[in-house]
């Protein structure tokens, strides 16, 4: 049994009990009036699409340009985190895991259908013509493509960036800290974080009925179970089950390995279809599919489909940009977690660019080789079983190829495993956003949630099945894209006096200054230059030097009216001189004894004994901290008078900084 269980509930009323009563009432308004549900549900996705499809489209829009821009400009160089932190993973298993989060159920259920379907109904094309089946091609990417996984970056790098950064609770509301600053904290955060945590239950709850659906559809293919509500109601209650023993049990490394060896099934399969299909033509297909979406993606971003009456781009771009909206947050924290230490360049640069591509090669294995059987081969009955039933369409598929009842189980397997960590995954996301940003949470509220996202699954497909799924993902998904608009402008804001804090910073080392002063002359300088120092000379160095120098400055500042003090922490031998306004710190100095590896030539090692092996070994700096970081410069050895000056340089320019932000509000 999990330990935490026993812990403190540590959620936010007013975002727990507020998505609650959304939610409860959701569930027993389409569980009681499920006709009147399904037709209330259905007409607001209409006046929806109607009305707002415009502002979707625009939303999603500015994501791409505002990913691109972080991307390309000066502030790609900031860090997820303090300026001297590292990556938590190695760059191959982060990019695994940047895959991981994007193939789930989604690719399985649409791989085939979505292709096909466009192939057979495409808005700009004669049904089952050549221009059809190359157009919907296009159509899959763009719905697969940059646009999508823009979304998922730009949450990413809102989470990552004010959390990590800057200290703030894990959620969306904290990208409206440069706008509206302590109030956060107060109703309008709230209702961010309210919006945020609806829009990913249904989100979540859309994916997993289609999930239910496909398991539902395999197991007929291959045993004869019964397509039924009642049928796919046992498969959530007893997934969800298992997702709930994951999170109740703690078994992380057990859900870790699970979700990893189904991104080798999910490998394996791609490759089984590409080298048993049509492979050249799928590789010649792959290459013009991707110069064909490269080619129409502006003009694709903007269509709206304007001058013809048809209710195609609500039905498939509208839901799209709804689904990639209702799951940001969740895969959004994903992303930020694995990212820390990373800068926004490379986070925009792996998240959005690698996992686009192995989303188009898995689109284009399947969709194009179903098209290939469809028209080269002939094989109409394919056409059909994915015009009357979606999620039926990868098993009928699986058939033109050899072992199809192995292969189809292996997808069955892999809709599961998908859907239980997802599921997990989810419930714990939402746990963090009711909480504040809180990880360390008694188990039972992320249990709650896991059956929360199982009644909205279960009331949504008991009201009308997956149209209800996608008008509720559609309804959800509006409020809170106006709030993603209000924090991408907060990210921006925040990124952008980042970048003028550290433009300033770098002139202020531009300026002449005099060298630091130590006794002894020059030989003694040259001394500290060529000498590489143990761990205890630094920490008596921070002792006898550094904090003095800081408690002097401290005690000048109180005299003038600032409210200074000297932060000692003996466990890690740090010193921190911090100032305050209205009890927070808005300008800190700190020293740290910091290890580094060795150089291969070797001058000399303070007091080393002879015979001492140097081989994995380290020598110490005393290197300087500001609230953004490390900053990469060593003031061992200075005088105390040297380190005073240091600390009123650096004030000096961050209050430069202050002056340059008030003169551009």
């Amino acid at each position: 049994m999990n330990n935490n269980s026993t812990k403190k509930s540590s959620y936010n009323p007013y975002v727990f009990f507020g998505s609650i009563i959304f939610l409860v009432l959701l569930v027993f308004y389409t569980a009681v009036f499920k006709n009147q549900a399904q037709s209330v549900l259905n007409s607001t996705k209409i006046w929806i699409n109607t009305n707002f499809s415009w502002f979707y489209v625009l939303v999603v829009a500015i994501i791409l340009v505002t990913t691109v821009f972080i991307f390309l400009s000066r502030v790609g160089d900031i860090k997820l985190g303090p300026d001297h932190s590292k990556p938590e993973f190695s760059t191959l298993s982060w990019l695994s895991m940047l895959f991981a989060a994007g193939m789930g159920i989604g690719l399985m259920f649409w791989g085939v259908a979505e292709p096909v379907m466009h192939y057979l109904t495409p808005p700009d094309a004669d049904p089952g013509s050549i221009k059809a089946a190359r157009e919907a091609m296009v159509i899959t990417f763009f719905h697969w493509g940059l646009n999508g996984w823009a979304i998922y970056v730009i949450v990413a790098t809102i989470l990552g960036y004010f959390s990590f950064r800057h200290g703030l609770p894990l959620t969306l509301r904290s990208a409206l800290y440069p706008l509206i600053g302590e109030r956060i904290y107060g109703p309008i955060g709230n209702a961010v974080d309210t919006f945020a945590v609806i829009g990913t239950v249904l989100g979540v709850a859309t994916t997993l009925g289609m999930g239910v659906k496909q398991i539902n559809a395999g197991l007929h293919h291959l045993y004869g179970v019964p397509i039924s509500f009642t049928v796919q109601f046992i498969f959530i209650v007893v997934i969800m089950f298992f997702a709930s023993l994951s999170v109740f049990s703690g078994l992380s490394k057990g859900v870790k390995r699970l979700s990893e060896a189904n991104m080798i099934l999910a490998v394996l399969m791609l490759l089984f279809v590409l080298i048993l299909g049509p492979t050249l033509f799928i590789m010649t297909t792959f290459m013009q599919n991707i110069g064909d979406y490269l080619s129409e993606i502006v003009s694709k971003s903007f269509n709206l489909y304007a001058y013809k009456t048809s209710d195609w781009i609500g039905n498939w771009t509208i839901f799209y940009w709804a689904w990639w909206l209702a799951w940001s947050p969740f895969v959004g924290a994903f992303i930020a977690r694995i990212s820390r230490g990373r800068t926004v360049r490379q986070l925009v640069m792996g998240a959005l660019f690698a996992p686009t591509l192995l989303t188009v090669l898995w689109m284009t294995v399947f969709g194009d080789t179903a098209l290939h059987l469809i028209v080269y081969q002939g094989v109409d009955s394919l056409a059909e079983v994915v015009r009357n039933d979606y999620s039926m369409a990868l098993f009928a598929f699986l058939e033109h190829f050899p072992l199809s009842s192995v292969t189809s189980l292996i997808a069955v397997i892999m809709v599961i495993v998908f859907f239980v960590t997802s599921a997990d995954s989810a419930a714990i996301i939402v746990d963090m956003f009711c909480s504040d940003g809180k990880t360390d949470t008694p188990v039972w509220q992320s249990l709650f949630w896991a059956g929360m996202m199982a009644a909205v699954t279960i009331a949504l497909m008991y009201a009308d099945g997956i149209s209800a799924l996608q008008a509720a993902i559609i309804i959800g998904a509006l409020p809170f894209s106006i709030a993603l608009l209000a924090a991408i402008w907060g990210l921006i804001r925040g990124l952008h006096l980042d970048a003028t804090r550290r433009d300033i910073r770098r002139q202020s080392l531009n300026i002449s200054r005099p060298a630091p002063r130590s006794t002894g002359g020059w030989q003694r300088r040259l001394r500290n230059l060529t000498m590489f120092t143990r761990r205890s000379h630094v920490v008596r160095f921070i002792e006898e030097v550094v904090k003095p120098a800081c408690e002097e400055v401290a005690e000048e500042l109180n005299k003038q009216g600032s409210t200074a003090i000297v932060v000692v922490n003996e466990a890690k031998n740090t010193i921190r001189l911090e100032l305050a306004y209205n009890d927070k710190v808005y300008f800190a100095y700190e020293v740290r004894p910091r290890h580094y590896p060795l150089p291969e030539i070797i001058t000399r090692i303070a007091d080393d004994d002879e015979g001492d092996s140097l081989e994995n070994r380290n020598y110490f700096r005393a290197d300087v901290h500001l609230l953004e970081g490390g900053q990469d410069y060593d003031i061992m050895g200075w005088s105390k008078e040297d380190v005073i000056g240091d600390i009123i340089d650096q004030y000096e320019t961050h209050l430069h900084f202050l002056h340059i932000v008030r003169a551009n509000a």
